[in-house]
């Protein structure tokens, strides 16, 4: 698929976008829920080598396709990978029908005024001609919100659309995810605010150009259509978020027009020590679960 053609697919929407991007700080823990202990590797080196395991066996799994998996988010190192045959992984998930993105952002602050802002990325330019030379689609990057604090939240939205803007102007197509934490007691009106400044900072993004949202699945289904409608967004897809999968793909159906982009609830019930059969199986599950929701 040529860049045209990646774009097709995602305005299609006949799926959902996989998230494989566990960065450091999330990888021992899902190791830990695929079966792997931690005694079991030592150093950055091999754990990212065995997350990087884990991902390939799910994305050379007959299930994994893009007949309904339109998209798949890597982690750096899992995008300068290659799979057992030596291809490195953007170029197969292409060859699968499947649309690669690229996880950009590099940590976040101590939480401020109710939200987490993204640390600079003063490399970002490079990745990003890195990631155009490996055929990648897009970029991914996430901050979060705890708090329905207007002065927080206008700052992380208007943190994602500088950036964004930055991807733009390198060929890529941006995906921000200012994340309302599910844990947030002032969650409803914190997602209004977000509404609200998603739609003022979209008026910069030039005209002809299109981004993409990650959101949390909102409170009040349905919160985000004016999102998903805007003639300046691409997708408009969902974070998991800590739900269950079951309760992620519930509040998921509820919302017409955004499509999941899960990982936790995708990975959930894989385990290492599953024959390639069993293993399969529960993906195939999975996966025909939250393209369900995502297709409602």
């Amino acid at each position: 698929m040529d860049f045209e053609a990646m774009r097709a697919k995602l305005a299609d929407g006949r799926g959902f976008i996989a998230a494989l991007d566990q960065s450091g700080g999330s990888t021992p823990k899902a190791l830990q829920g695929y079966g792997v202990a931690d005694s079991e590797w030592e150093g950055d080196e091999e754990m990212f080598a065995r997350i990087h395991e884990m991902r390939c066996r799910i994305v050379e799994s007959p299930s994994f396709t893009g007949d309904k998996v339109v998209g798949a988010i890597l982690f750096e190192k899992t995008m300068e990978g290659c799979n057992a045959d030596g291809m490195p992984i953007p170029e197969r998930l292409r060859g699968k029908g499947i649309v690669p993105f690229l996880k950009v952002d590099k940590g976040m602050h101590d939480t401020d005024n109710g939200v987490q802002l993204m640390k600079p990325m003063p490399e970002l330019d490079a990745i990003c001609a890195r990631a155009r030379e490996l055929g990648v689609f897009g970029t991914k990057m996430r901050s979060v919100i705890h708090e329905a604090d207007r002065t927080g939240i206008a700052a992380n939205i208007s943190q994602q659309m500088d950036f964004g803007l930055q991807i733009l102007s390198n060929g890529l197509v941006p995906i921000l995810e200012p994340e309302v934490s599910l844990k947030s007691e002032s969650r409803a009106q914190a997602e209004a605010l977000v509404l609200s400044e998603a739609l003022d900072q979209l008026e910069r993004v030039p005209e002809g150009q299109q981004v993409m949202w990650k959101l949390t699945i909102p409170s009040e289904p349905n919160l985000y259509r004016p999102l998903t409608q805007h003639p300046k967004v691409l997708r408009v897809v969902a974070l998991s978020g800590g739900y269950s999968r079951g309760e992620a793909v519930a509040e998921l159906a509820k919302n017409e027009g955004m499509i999941a982009s899960f990982s936790r609830a995708l990975l959930e019930e894989l385990r290492k020590d599953m024959d390639d059969a069993r293993f399969d199986d529960a993906l195939e599950s999975a996966i025909d679960e939250i393209y369900a929701a995502s297709v409602a």
